[in-house]
């Protein structure tokens, strides 16, 4: 027994290595998807609370970020559950050592775990082991770890929490209350692991338990009430503790400082489907480029769509249903996977779909509709296991031999193998280095406390790298502005008129560049009054790409001395304005039309130079 369950989680666990080969081989403790996007987000969640542990801060909320007004983590996407663990691993080898980590071993527990509660439902184990294998490495589970999206990717616990209500609801082989107790908490950690997932399963938990009910008044008069007294004892316990527990982490995540009312991600447009199409598809003026998976973090392929299926996967799950129509387990984990895919629809052309029932719902109005599917791949790994054991033993072929067993791994292979050939292509992920530019790395570390930053490119622009240097530079400062949902004009403030300055400024791409007009200067002077910036750091150095550097660092620099009305100073080849204050009346400078192309052209082969603020203060009028 030992034997298989090590030889099972030792397979799935070289799987998980050689999917992350890139960054194994190259240096797991500097080599990652990317230092930009989205994984830089999650840079910053790694490194956060093993900073406030080791100064006794909230590991719920910092400073350090979006400054003064602070982060909400229970409001993010934080995945407290996977950073919480691996602070150890943070605190020795860094934030880029425990996001690998952290991507290594989830998908390798997602399917040890799914084969071990799978054991108890078929009687061939190899059936347990496919069934661990299409939920641990699913479309939907890779999709996450191409953009370091942990909290859809760190999916382990759900098997058990199903095994659970499976034991509460109809094994009834243990003290339900024990059961109750262990799934209550299962439920706290899943807080910490995925909020949205966790509101999905609430969901799909209520249409359950209507159905059962339901099914029982119809076709098994007489039983309902005698289910109902020996699952009641466990779902009370469940739902008492998981509420004693979550009582204090929902009222902060929901109302405690720097919270995020509404709408989380208001106009968040649709993404992948159910064909091996990409995540999303090329902007029409950069057709044929991966634009969207880079800025998103990732250089690599795109994969294809999180809720691709494959048609063999369907064909088998449909027809074994119907071969093996008296089993239960078949016809309840098919009518979920259905309502999983009707929910998973996203609103096209104004038609309805299932997902608009959550529309006007607190919480559920904020579940991304795709997002169902994880559950929806959930009951495809029960429904492979179980009928790729019914072919082993149910079908009418000779028992001795290997003929049944051979069978029953042609019919896996049916399922498996088109997913399989649809995502390899672009498999292993893609790595690189995570570079520092040189003055956050030999001059950001030493700056006196109290430092608050506005690094350019700044992090809610889109290109997030600014968070990865200061994950790496393991919060010796805080900083302006933040990726994720806060990261977004619409809760800017008074600052808003700045922060999109500041987002033209970075982004630049199709947007028509910042001329250095009075209106703009003033409302960057404004944001940086409101967020308490006292350093202005424009560092040519960050990379030649984009996705890092933002789109033009010397252009920036002479708009950021026009910002100013002074010269910066040069130190570690970087443009720095220190002991920044703009409380006062603002400047009136007035730069003539091309003034600041006309200065930035001065540029020193992306060395930075004062002759290019000397430039814009020389030719300026006041």
């Amino acid at each position: 027994m030992g034997g298989l369950l090590a030889a099972a989680g030792g397979s799935y666990l070289l799987i998980a290595f050689v999917l992350w080969w890139h960054a194994w081989s190259a240096g797991a403790g500097t080599h990652t998807l990317c230092g930009c996007g989205d994984p830089a987000l999650f840079l910053w969640f790694f490194q956060w609370p093993a900073t406030a542990i080791a100064h006794l801060h909230n590991p719920f909320f910092s400073r350090a970020l979006f400054h003064p007004g602070g982060v909400n983590l229970l409001a993010q996407t934080s995945v407290l559950g996977l950073t919480l663990p691996l602070v150890p691993v943070t605190w020795l080898f860094g934030p880029v050592a425990a996001l690998n980590v952290a991507s290594t071993l989830p998908p390798a527990l997602g399917a040890f775990i799914t084969f071990v509660v799978l054991r108890r439902w078929v009687r061939w184990s190899p059936a347990a082991y496919l069934g661990g294998l299409l939920f641990g490495f699913s479309p939907f589970v890779l999709s996450s770890l191409e953009f370091a999206h942990f909290m859809t990717a760190a999916v382990m616990l759900l098997p058990l929490i199903v095994a659970l209500l499976d034991e509460i609801l109809f094994r009834h082989a243990h003290d339900a209350r024990w059961a109750g107790l262990l799934l209550g908490l299962l439920l706290f950690w899943q807080f910490f692991l995925s909020t949205e997932l966790l509101a999905i399963l609430a969901v799909l938990v209520v249409l359950s338990l209507v159905g059962l009910v339901g099914y029982a008044l119809v076709f098994g008069r007489g039983t309902l009430e005698p289910a109902a007294r020996r699952a009641a004892p466990g779902l009370a316990v469940a739902a008492g503790s998981a509420a004693v527990l979550l009582a204090y982490p929902v009222w902060f995540a929901l109302d405690g400082p720097a919270h995020l009312p509404g709408l989380i991600w208001p106009n968040l447009g649709a993404t992948g489907g159910f064909l091996g199409s990409s995540f999303v598809s090329p902007d029409t003026h950069l057709r044929g480029s991966n634009f969207f998976t880079a800025l998103g973090g990732y250089g690599g392929s795109n994969l294809p769509s999180a809720g691709y299926l494959g048609w063999g996967l369907v064909a088998v799950l449909v027809l074994g249903s119907l071969i093996w129509f008296r089993d239960r387990r078949l016809w309840g984990c098919g009518l979920l996977l259905v309502v999983c895919v009707a929910f998973s629809l996203v609103e096209r052309r104004g038609e309805w779909v299932p997902a608009r029932l959550f529309d006007r719902l607190p919480v559920l109005q904020n579940v991304i509709e795709q997002r169902f599917m994880v559950y929806g791949f959930l009951a495809a790994a029960v429904m492979l296991a179980v009928i790729v054991d019914h072919v082993r033993f149910d079908l009418p072929l000779p028992p001795a031999g290997a003929l049944p067993g051979l069978a029953a791994l042609a019919v896996a292979a049916v399922a498996l193998v088109p997913i399989a050939l649809t995502f390899a292509p672009a498999l292993p992920f893609t790595m690189e280095a995570v570079v520092l530019p040189r003055w956050y790395v030999t001059v950001a570390p030493k700056l006196a406390p109290g430092a608050v930053l506005l690094s350019y490119p700044p992090p809610f622009s889109g290109i997030q790298a600014a968070m990865a240097w200061q994950a790496v530079d393991t919060m010796s400062y805080s900083q302006a502005g933040g990726g994720g949902p806060q990261g977004t004009a619409a809760r800017a403030g008074s600052a808003r008129a700045g922060f999109r300055a500041l987002v033209h400024l970075a982004f630049g791409l199709g947007i028509p560049r910042l001329t250095g007009t009075a209106a703009e200067l003033a409302a960057v002077r404004h944001a940086i009054s409101v967020w308490g910036v006292n350093t202005v750091v424009v560092d040519p150095q960050a990379s030649q790409a984009f996705f890092t550097a933002g789109n033009d660092p010397t252009y920036a620099a002479a708009f950021m001395t026009a910002v100013l009305d002074r010269l910066p100073r040069l130190s570690a080849g970087a443009w720095v304005w220190d002991g920044v204050h703009t409380a006062g009346p603002d400047p009136v400078l007035r730069l003539r039309p091309g003034l600041l192309r006309r200065c930035a052209a001065r540029d020193g082969g992306g060395v930075a130079s004062l002759a290019v603020s000397r430039c814009v203060l020389a030719r300026a009028s006041s």
